[in-house]
């Protein structure tokens, strides 16, 4: 299902949840916006849902992201991102991101996911690797995870702006059936691009159902 070319994001979400609700084993959803532009692709996470989401639910929506990037064909390179680099700062921010990466490496030991660090250490490798040799990836991050829905949703408005690169999604994760909730802003490309992966999601979770 395709919604959300008309009213608000947030309504949408609820109406979903209370007719679909979450998918087994997750407690809760997470939006993911994507920006094609020409130094490669990133993933913004969470764009649209949890406005101050706390280090578990940070951890689950990251390794729900992961898992998307896979069945993209993508190896995700995890960036938990804040103010500081490696604990250089303290800040609530900082300390919650710290708390997440280790969830998510109990949960996904195999996963490439470092943290926390500032934007530029994310995607410039030189600068990551001055400041922290031993990072748990090489190369930029292609997922970049924020400690709360405005600086998600800031970043990726900008990126997308500047870069005048191709926009898919919000990708909605964590709903039992597929549905995605999309945005006024939405252009005919963004929505034939997002049925498109609905209609994937849909095949997937048939052959998942007939199991």
């Amino acid at each position: 299902m395709i919604c959300g070319l008309v009213g608000r994001y947030q309504r949408k979400l609820a109406h979903v949840l209370d007719v679909i609700g979450y998918e087994p084993g997750v407690s809760h959803v997470a939006a993911m916006s994507v920006v094609v532009h020409g130094k490669g692709v990133h993933f913004f996470l969470d764009t649209y849902v949890e406005e101050d989401p706390d280090a578990r639910q940070i951890a689950e929506a990251t390794l729900l992201a992961a898992a998307r990037l896979k069945l993209f064909g993508i190896v995700p390179k995890v960036a938990l991102l804040a103010g500081s680099n490696f604990g250089s700062r303290n800040t609530r921010g900082a300390s919650k991101m710290r708390e997440a990466l280790t969830l998510i490496r109990k949960a996904a030991p195999e996963l490439e996911v470092e943290g926390e660090m500032q934007a530029d250490a994310a995607v410039v490798p030189e600068i990551r690797e001055h400041l922290f040799p031993n990072a748990n990836f090489s190369g930029p991050a292609n997922l970049l995870v924020f400690p709360d829905l405005d600086s998600a949703n800031i970043s990726f408005n900008l990126v997308r702006s500047l870069t005048d690169g191709v926009v898919i999604g919000p990708i909605l994760m964590g709903a039992a059936k597929p549905v995605h909730i999309l945005t006024p802003s939405a252009t005919v490309r963004r929505l034939v691009n997002m049925t498109a992966i609905a209609c994937v999601d849909a095949q997937i979770h048939a052959l998942a159902t007939a199991k």
